[in-house]
């Protein structure tokens, strides 16, 4: 566990059914406790981290490293996925050309991810939500001593 990233505080809009799916998708597979997730759209919510507004939470995702650190946009979804086991979804995003594409293409999809549609979200979360669910759901039964191989 690196100790300089982990735990990762993660602030996004859970008003936004985009931001929400895959924030719920990322707490389904957050088994080793490295990610908080914190509704910056809640009403009445003060950002803690220095100079920065509610709307600025909402207008990209941040997050905080456990060293203090403050990230934003593309790089808080590499460190993210990484910590739930899933950096090779967002290792792409980290190469020199498509770093570039990707940080440059974010503020767009920021902008307009409450226009997505409804079934475009349940295929990219809801689906995968539901097998990490059950996967999670397996392992704490095995850590339990319940697992075992189905009779045929």
């Amino acid at each position: 566990m690196d100790t300089a990233s982990y735990p990762l505080t993660v602030y996004y809009d859970a008003s936004c059914r985009l931001c929400d799916g895959e924030m719920r998708n990322l707490m389904l597979r957050n088994t080793a406790g490295r990610l908080v997730f914190v509704d910056a759209s809640a009403a009445g919510f003060v950002s803690p981290i220095a100079d920065t507004t509610q709307a600025d939470l909402l207008s990209m995702i941040h997050a905080v490293r456990a060293d203090g650190e403050v990230i934003r946009g593309v790089e808080v979804f590499r460190q993210a996925y990484g910590a739930v086991g899933m950096g090779w979804l967002t290792a792409p995003t980290a190469w020199p050309v498509l770093r570039q594409w990707a940080d440059r293409a974010y503020p767009c999809l920021v902008r307009n991810r409450h226009r997505v549609p409804r079934w475009v979200v349940a295929a990219l979360f809801e689906g995968p939500a539901r097998w990490a669910a059950e996967r999670a759901a397996q392992r704490a039964r095995c850590d339990q001593g319940a697992c075992s191989t189905p009779q045929r």
